[in-house]
């Protein structure tokens, strides 16, 4: 079985030159890494990587945390972790915790402490200061994403102003009676998403002078079946109906169009409705949103557990400092489930 040291004579390279290019490591000239790996490929050479973990210290592998799995975002975000990682050469250990703190203990007791994993990445997960404190210790790289970790990295988007933004779009068309449909007590933990999209809203209307009716607010369990219920209600119930709905998510946007065609309500000639996520579905149904890229995001997680790891020489010392704090460039998308108003008297003339 050929060995590393007839890959580099085949090459004609250094053993050492032959090992960073077939680790994937970006000192390496493009035409050595060519040679490197036609000879590797001609000789059936495979690289052990058990080997180069006992030699450098590191596995290889990237965990990530995740409070569920089958939600659309969660699982967004997993594919651009994993397309970054796989073009790195790195694994991926997937920890679906849900809501069980015991699942979340055993990854940052068990498996880091065992150096089972190289660095972590925790999607809208609060850690506690003795959490990240402990991960710190062992000298493993955190990224969150979804909200600010104290000395980690983070990546977010600023959930408060861009609900703000969406509302503020229905209102510079002239709406004046806008509903909420928000997520329910279940989801509202770790980083408080639904209570930080509706305290967006809720600004949204303060500042334009508009009344914030009760009724008009409604929960639901961010998915399309659980708004759909949700916006029945909101809409059949009503003494007077909203003529525009921000939903906390686009699946809960899609929920509510639903219904209004139940209703026989045209979006947007009766309804407007906007999302915030940038789902596949939106523009299925044609839904103004706000667009957070959630692949964007994990492939930036991923890179930025990569480039904090450093060198990797076998050294903690190699590891480079954290980020503070990095907001994720989003897109305000306008579709065709946004208009003006129904023509009624009174009504707000549209902003320009």
């Amino acid at each position: 079985m050929a060995g590393i040291k007839d890959v580099a004579d085949k090459a004609g390279l250094s053993v050492a030159t032959v090992s960073r290019a077939l680790s994937g490591k970006s000192n390496v000239s493009a035409k050595s890494r060519k040679l490197a790996l036609e000879a590797a490929g001609e000789l059936g050479f495979v690289p052990s990587y058990h080997a180069s973990s006992l030699a450098s210290g590191r596995n290889h592998n990237v965990g990530l945390v995740v409070p569920s799995i089958h939600r659309w975002y969660f699982s967004s975000v997993l594919e651009g972790v994993s397309a970054t990682l796989l073009d790195a050469g790195y694994d991926l250990t997937l920890y679906n915790v849900g809501d069980q703190p015991e699942r979340r203990q055993s990854v940052l007791n068990d498996f880091l402490l065992r150096k089972r994993l190289d660095a972590v990445i925790a999607v809208a997960l609060v850690l506690s200061d003795d959490e990240i404190q402990q991960l710190l210790a062992v000298h493993r790289p955190i990224v969150g994403i979804g909200g600010t970790l104290p000395g980690a990295s983070t990546i977010r988007i600023d959930d408060e102003r861009l609900a703000r933004k969406a509302t503020d779009h229905l209102i510079r068309l002239g709406h004046t009676r806008i509903a909420h449909v928000t997520g329910d007590a279940a989801m509202n933990q770790d980083f408080k998403l639904p209570g930080i999209r509706q305290a967006g809203y809720q600004q949204a209307m303060h500042m334009a002078g508009l009344e914030i009716r009760p009724e008009w607010q409604t929960t639901a369990d961010f998915t399309v079946h659980g708004a759909y219920i949700a916006a029945r209600q909101l809409l059949g119930a009503a003494a007077e109906r909203p003529t525009a709905v921000f939903a906390a998510s686009d699946e809960m946007a899609v929920g509510t169009i639903l219904a209004a065609r139940d209703f026989g309500l045209q979006v947007p000639r009766d309804l407007s409705v906007v999302g915030m996520d940038g789902h596949e579905l939106g523009e299925t149904f044609g839904l103004t949103t706000v667009d957070q890229d959630p692949r964007g995001q994990g492939a930036l997680a991923a890179r930025t557990a990569l480039r904090l790891l450093g060198p990797r020489s076998g050294s903690d010392d190699a590891l480079a400092a954290p980020e503070a704090d990095l907001e994720f460039r989003t897109n305000f998308v306008i579709r065709t489930s946004t208009a003006v108003p129904p023509d009624e008297p009174g009504r707000r003339r549209p902003s320009t």
